[in-house]
This record gives structure tokens, sequence and C-alpha cells, in this order.
């Protein structure tokens, strides 16, 4: 680098000083369950436990606590529709310091009323992050707030860095940290602590497959970046200006996850940790599941950076992975349409203790011929070779049976 890197050990630790009274210390736990699916030793930070579920809490109270009385009269404008709204809006408000959030038109409805539930004006503008976040700069200017970036400040990323310093306080033998990368904010102030440490500390990055922005800037790929990912808090497609340069000095390498790893990655958090995150939140830990040899006999640490993923959505994730677990699935059967057909199905499931769930009969839209039948059986197994013996007795008594896959 030809300038020096504009945040320092000092910094955090000053950083974490100023704001730790009024965050959670969220716990690191060890996993023994995750460390004896890696050959990893696992500790997990929550800091889904933060009030607002995220660690954007600590940038943005770091930034409101250094600003001087006149700004803080005049009030802070950010442009958001995700975790940094409303952790900027809840310390605004608990600081008395009115806060502005520009989001895009079509934010969905609970995230405005949960950024305004914190006290904080909410402005609809644009159909695009882009359009919402010019539209909050031009506000800067008109009225006099003070801008807070989500990531590329030196005060966002002090305040980001002290998720490490606790980390390290709390488990002084991690040796790795696998952390997920948006804007880069997290894992520049990560790095900072890192490599201050009294023992060698690498960083690794994890991105969304759909949103290489900073693999692509610092390995000089060109992959696409966009998509609807699991992961939208970190779907960036143009990484800070700031966080690049550090995360180019300090980073040891950066991974790529896909949808079905993110997942994946969900749904073990909650059940073996019985903790909800977000696709963001389990980045680190898809990237851990998918490339075990890489980090096994280390010490890892993870960061669970955000908990708010929509309920609805959780749920279709649940289910999706346990379909490809083989407990869910659901069975094309072709038929002959006569009496005692169903019946005689439904006696091979039940031999099998195999649960139905739910029966599609499909006469019109098929190609079979006007006596064909297509039934789609829904059913529960234990596991995949449960499934497999079923399957397995379906064709035994002459039926042409195809689970249907999932993407």
């Amino acid at each position: 680098m030809t300038s020096p890197i504009p945040v320092t050990i000092d910094d955090i630790r000053a950083a974490h000083d100023r704001i730790r009274a009024n965050i959670v210390r969220t716990p690191t736990f060890i996993s023994k369950t995750l460390s004896d699916l890696t050959g990893a030793t696992v500790y997990l930070k929550f800091e889904n436990l933060q009030f607002t579920a995220a660690y954007k809490e600590r940038g943005a109270l770091n930034t409101l606590l250094l600003l001087d009385d006149e700004a803080r009269s005049k009030g802070v404008i950010a442009a958001s529709a995700g975790n940094h709204a409303q952790g900027l809006a809840y310390h605004a408000n608990r600081l008395g310091i009115p806060s502005t959030i520009v989001m895009p038109t079509n934010t969905p409805t609970v995230k405005v009323v949960q950024t305004e539930g914190h006290g904080a004006t909410v402005i609809l503008e644009g159909d695009t992050f882009d359009a919402a976040y010019a539209h909050a700069r031009e506000l800067e200017a008109e009225r006099g707030y003070t801008f807070v970036h989500p990531f590329d400040d030196p005060r966002i990323v002090a305040g980001a860095g002290t998720v490490a310093i606790e980390m390290l306080e709390d488990v002084p033998t991690i040796d790795t940290f696998i952390t997920p990368i948006g804007g880069g904010g997290l894992i520049s102030g990560m790095a900072v602590v890192a490599k201050a440490a009294d023992h060698p500390v690498h960083v690794i990055g994890v991105e969304a497959e759909l949103f290489p922005s900073m693999y692509n800037r610092i390995k000089g790929t060109q992959y696409p970046c966009g998509g609807d990912t699991l992961a939208e808090g970190i779907a960036v497609k143009e990484p800070g200006g700031i966080t690049s340069a550090i995360v180019r000095e300090l980073v040891d390498d950066i991974l790529l996850v896909s949808e079905r790893n993110l997942e994946h990655a969900v749904s073990l958090l909650l059940q073996i940790e019985k903790s909800v995150v977000e696709g963001a939140g389990a980045a680190g830990l898809a990237a851990l599941l998918d490339h075990p040899e890489r980090f096994a006999g280390h010490t890892v640490g993870v960061v669970l950076c955000g908990g708010n993923i929509d309920t609805r959505l959780l749920a279709n994730v649940l289910l999706r992975d346990l379909a490809r677990s083989g407990r869910l699935a659901r069975l094309r059967i072709k038929l002959q349409d006569q009496p005692g057909a169903l019946f005689n199905v439904a006696r091979i499931f039940h031999e099998q203790r195999i649960n139905i769930i739910e029966v599609y009969h499909q006469r019109v839209f098929t190609s079979l011929p006007a006596k064909g039948l297509i039934t789609d059986i829904e059913c529960e197994a234990r596991d995949r070779d449960h499934l497999d013996r079923l399957i397995a007795a379906l064709k035994a008594a002459d039926y042409e049976v195809h689970p249907v896959e999932l993407a």
C-alpha cells in the first residue's frame, strides 16, 4: 500500500472502551458438534444477540459518539434497508440524535416499521439502493446531516473490529477468523485486530457466489455480481475504497459459498445451536463446512454477524434442507387409474414406516394415456437410507418412481 491503513489497533481499542457499556458483550461459545463435523475447533461469536440482532450496532454507535455537538443537533442520515439502518436508528434514538434513513421504495414493510420503531424518520426513494443512496447524499448536503456510511468509514471499521477484540479476549487460542464480507467493514476491523495479536491469526473472508465483489477487486476476476441471494446482508456490488485497501493488505484469502451451502448453514445453526441466523450471518460456517480440509486442526472463530431473517423464508430454508437430507421427499409415481391403485401404493409406505404428508393426483396435464395417472406423494422419512429403502420397495413392486429433486 502507498498510504498507511487508516484504522489502527489503538483506534479499535478506543472504540471498544467507548461503546462497551451500551452494546451486548455477546458470548463466544465452542460448538462441539460443529467441531466434530469439520475437524476444527470451532468457536461461534453470537452477534445475532445484539438488541437489533446484528453487529452493525458497534460501528454505528462508535460513529455517533464521535460526533460533535453541532453534528448531533442536526442529526444523521444513512441509506440502508438492512441491519445498518436499525443499528443506527436505535442508538441515535437512545442518544437523542435525530436520524433519517433512506430506503428503496420496494423495501419490505416490516423493515420500514422496525426502523421507524427505533425512532428514525424513514424516506422511501427510488427502486434501487443506488437511488436511495444518492438521495441520502442530496439530503445530507441540503440539510447539514452527517452521513453515516454502512462500511466505508474508519469509525465504522473501528467499531466493527471490536468483535475481534472480544473474541480474542474470550478465546486467546483462536488462530483463524472466518468472516463474511459485504462492503468489507467487519472483516477490515477484524483483520486489524488479528494482525496486532501476539500470535499469528489468519483472516479468511467469505462472500456469496452471486456477489463476489470484493473477490473480484482483490483477485482481479470479473465474475458476474447480482442475483437473489439468501445472504442479502452481504449482497454488495461495490465494496468500499477504504475497506478494499485494508482487505488487500491484511486479509489472507477470500472464499465463495453457494446458495445451497448458505441454506445448509442456516439450517444447521438452528438445529445444532438453537440459534436463528440470517444468510449473511451463516456465511462463515458455510465456508467452513465447504472447506473442512483447509481448517482442520485449527482453532477457528466464526462470527454469526446477524439474525434478521424473514420467518417465512426461514421456514422455506429449513424445509428445503430437510428435503436435501432425505427426511422430506416428493416421489412421482406412475399408476393405473383404477380402484385400489393408491391403496396398494400407500400399503408399501406403511410397510416401510414412511409417513405420507400430501398426495397430488394428476390425470389431465400428463403425457400418459387417458387411463394413466401420475401421483406425487410428499412423505417424511428418518433419513436418506430410509427413503432409499422405500424407493427400492416401490420399484420391486413394479412401480415407476422418480424423486422430484430440488435445485
